[in-house]
């Protein structure tokens, strides 16, 4: 993979030369950081939907809404968060990301204990946690570049993703017992510890990351006071034409809004569909996710392998379509008996499918894109990507309300499989292509 404009290319491999890491350290901190927060996470990925449901009784579209405030700050401030962050030291940035995640979660158990917890308040944690998300992220992604060499981004993400998924496996099924024995709002107890002891893990991290020569120029223009409005809008604008202007990031960010977009109808509704129509218990809405995580990890240690079969364009291709069929099949396998475990499978194969277009895109993106844009390109992607799940939510919710919880997985699942159209009509269909 190379850029697809000279001058790309050329500040690309003078980056590589001048920011390489010399101490792996740096990244082992940064992966550790990840795997803790992410261990966190796993509890609240059950908590927060079982709390809504089974202490405060959210109806179908009241769930749908608190997903939607879960990834609402990404369409919201997606896209300035990453001028933001290309002006700002990453590291800074993911310790203050974690602290207030941290201070929001622990927000619920107190209110709890003061039997004063209310659904308005779920909505603002979410939407609290979705912000500090947006910015943890995308500096997250524009620091890795700086930590690794750019020959070893791929092996990078890969550890990164492989890792995240084993935590993921041993999280949900680890959390669905825990809230089996400890109810819901203090078990977001531990996801707040997890996330202090990531910013912990951060401060471990020894070299500096500088603001980018962009940012320092923006900051001489401005009198190195708060930037400009006029000075944002033109970073912003830079992000968004690289990403649209480009064959391939172009495709790759379409295919990812499509499928969050309809993959996400049906994730809101999923837990209602377990806990709510199906009525298991929190271990067995555990091992679903456990699954998931597991084909994750699967996905991830196989990705490699087969971007080198099939070249990396077409293996994403490949990925997305069939990771799209598997989850459709899983659908009508969601009921309370044996055929749970069928769509237990079917889940969990459908993520290990989907993994080498989760890896490809983000490594393609980071090799792809100069380093003094990577900040503002990864916010425009996410943006778009993952501005469209709160969208999704919303109609996974209203759907939910008046068709049920499994009309929406059917729609959602069915709707998916159009996300490989942009990936087929873009150069990512020929195994070497990947630079137009």
């Amino acid at each position: 993979m190379t850029p697809s404009h000279p001058a790309a290319a050329a500040d690309t491999a003078a980056f590589v030369d001048t920011e390489r890491a010399t101490d792996p350290s740096d990244f082992r901190a940064l992966w550790a950081a990840d795997t803790v927060s992410q261990a966190g996470t796993a509890v609240t990925l059950l908590a927060l939907p079982l709390l809504a449901i089974g202490t405060l009784h959210a109806t179908p579209f009241q769930v749908g809404l608190l997903v939607t405030f879960e990834y609402l700050a990404f369409l919201l401030v997606g896209l300035p968060a990453g001028a933001w962050v290309d002006r700002s030291r990453h590291r800074r940035v993911m310790i203050a990301g974690d602290l207030g995640r941290a201070a929001l979660l622990a927000s619920v158990p107190v209110a709890a204990l003061l039997d004063v917890l209310t659904l308005p308040q779920l909505y603002a944690v979410a939407f609290g946690l979705s912000f500090c998300t947006v910015f943890f992220d995308v500096a997250a992604q524009s620091l890795l570049p700086r930590l690794v060499d750019g020959d070893a981004l791929e092996a990078a993400n890969v550890r990164l993703e492989a890792t995240r998924s084993l935590v993921q496996a041993a999280g949900p099924g680890v959390g669905g017992a825990l809230l089996a024995v400890v109810a819901a709002p203090f078990a977001l107890a531990f996801d707040a510890l997890g996330y202090l002891a990531s910013a912990l893990l951060l401060t471990r991290i020894r070299r500096t990351d500088a603001p980018t020569e962009a940012k320092t120029k923006a900051d001489a223009d401005a009198g190195a006071g708060a930037p400009a409005a006029a000075d944002l809008r033109t970073e912003i604008a830079a992000g968004l034409r690289f990403v649209f202007g480009h064959p391939t990031l172009r495709a790759v960010t379409l295919a990812g809004a499509v499928s969050n977009l309809c993959g996400t109808i049906g994730a809101a509704m999923l837990m209602v569909l377990l806990a709510g129509e199906l009525g298991l218990s929190p271990l067995w809405c555990g091992l679903v996710f456990t699954a998931e995580a597991l084909g994750g990890l699967l996905g991830g240690l196989l990705t490699a392998r087969v971007a080198a079969r099939l070249g990396p364009g077409p293996a994403m291709c490949a990925s997305v379509l069939l990771s799209g069929v598997l989850w459709l099949a899983a659908v009508p396998c969601f009921e309370a008996d044996w055929r749970l475990a069928v769509a237990v499978a079917l889940q969990g194969l459908g993520w290990a499918a989907f993994m080498p277009f989760r890896i490809g895109a983000v490594t393609l993106r980071q090799r792809l894109c100069p380093p003094e844009l990577l900040g503002r390109v990864t916010a425009t992607v996410r943006f778009v990507m993952w501005g469209a799940m709160p969208v999704g939510a919303l109609i996974g919710g209203l759907l939910g309300r008046y068709a049920g919880a499994r009309s929406a997985l059917w729609v959602g699942a069915v709707a998916e499989l159009g996300a490989v159209l942009p990936l087929l009509l873009s150069p990512l269909r020929r195994p070497r292509a990947l630079g137009d």
